[in-house]
């Protein structure tokens, strides 16, 4: 009888933790690598924030990183409270940090996220192994609220400690000037740049304050008069330019050091610059220790509509999306709806009517 009632509780729990895989494999958007010098490297892309549109562009880059360059991507999305549709409102959302046991980097974009304690230890794993990590624009303020990862990281230390900065300010004007990216020449022959030479994106230039001697400035962000590309400059706004792009050692609590590359672009729409695209391929290839390609191929997989950032505030939008993992899948092209008080920005591709 009791070898019986142990089977049967080895069944059931092979059962639930069947149910519960099936569920988290449903939330994360899995791509493997094809051919390219990313085989057997997997990066693991966290989407989550209510303003830029990560939800659009951690799909878009997994399919060049993945279909492109060989590395097998797992997307994380923010759900809603219930689970059932895709919500970067829920700041407590994300789903799948466990995927980061066995990840080799992380490419995030998260804004002000609460994860529990219980997902925490993951992101608090990953540190203390010193992994590398690619930020884009609200990464330097990824996380907030009362968690830690460790002992020495507070949530809200994770920008300046990890990343190299915190939030600031807005530098340019938000939604009225763009940003221009400009080599630092000291570090003009860095890997992270071959192939890199025009980079523009509509999203203002950010405040930089913390960065050291450390650090190494690969682009200034020279703040530009208007949203388009060929705008001139705010000369006023430039001097000194303010970082853009950077590379940064951080010490997890443990002790582990580790490096991190972060811009402070990174709006799904400045993604429609193709150099902006390939500065965030090559730092996947330089901090997973491979050679970066002279020019990487980073042209989009399947079409990409990104939608204008702004924050949105009604909250029948996100249900009335329905939007689920396998949405931003290969051979799929989303097309959301700009928010309210979008200004006309052509620069992008659109869909055909």
């Amino acid at each position: 009888m009791k070898i019986i009632t142990q089977l049967l509780l080895f069944s059931l729990t092979l059962c639930l933790s069947s149910v519960f895989l099936s569920a988290d494999s449903s939330k994360v958007l899995t791509l493997k690598g094809t051919k390219g010098l990313g085989q057997g490297k997997t990066v693991v892309l966290v989407s989550g924030d209510e303003e830029y549109r990560t939800e659009e562009s951690m799909p878009m880059l997994a399919k060049i990183l993945s279909q492109k360059h060989g590395f097998t991507c797992k997307v994380l999305f923010a759900w809603d409270i219930t689970e059932k549709y895709i919500d970067p409102n829920n700041q407590t959302g994300v789903i799948g940090w466990n995927h980061l046991e066995d990840a080799d980097l992380m490419l995030i974009g998260t804004r002000f996220r609460k994860p529990s304690e219980e997902d925490a230890v993951y992101i608090t794993n990953f540190l203390n192994a010193g992994k590398p990590i690619v930020g884009i624009r609200t990464s330097t303020h990824a996380f907030n609220g009362s968690g830690s990862f460790g002992e020495k990281i507070s949530y809200g230390q994770f920008g300046p400690m990890v990343m190299g900065e915190g939030w600031v300010s807005h530098h340019g004007k938000h939604k009225g000037e763009g940003a221009r990216g400009m080599i630092d020449t000291k570090n003009a022959a860095h890997p992270i740049l071959n192939g890199v030479t025009d980079v523009f994106g509509p999203s203002d230039v950010y405040g930089v304050r913390r960065l050291t001697d450390k650090d190494t400035i690969l682009l200034r962000g020279a703040v530009t008069r208007t949203l388009e590309p060929d705008s001139s400059f705010v000369n006023e706004k430039n001097d000194p330019m303010q970082p853009l792009a950077w590379l940064h050692p951080y010490t997890a609590s443990n002790g582990k050091k580790g490096t991190t590359f972060c811009t402070t672009m990174g709006a799904s729409v400045d993604l429609v610059s193709e150099d902006l695209r390939r500065m965030l391929v090559n730092s996947v290839y330089f901090l997973s220790g491979l050679t970066v390609p002279e020019n990487a191929d980073v042209d989009y997989v399947d079409p990409f509509y990104p939608s204008f950032y702004g924050f949105i505030r009604d909250k029948e939008f996100w249900p009335g999306q329905n939007m689920q993992a396998e949405d931003y899948g290969l051979g799929k092209s989303p097309n959301a709806p700009d928010p309210m008080g979008t200004p006309n920005w052509p620069f992008r591709p659109t869909l055909k009517k």
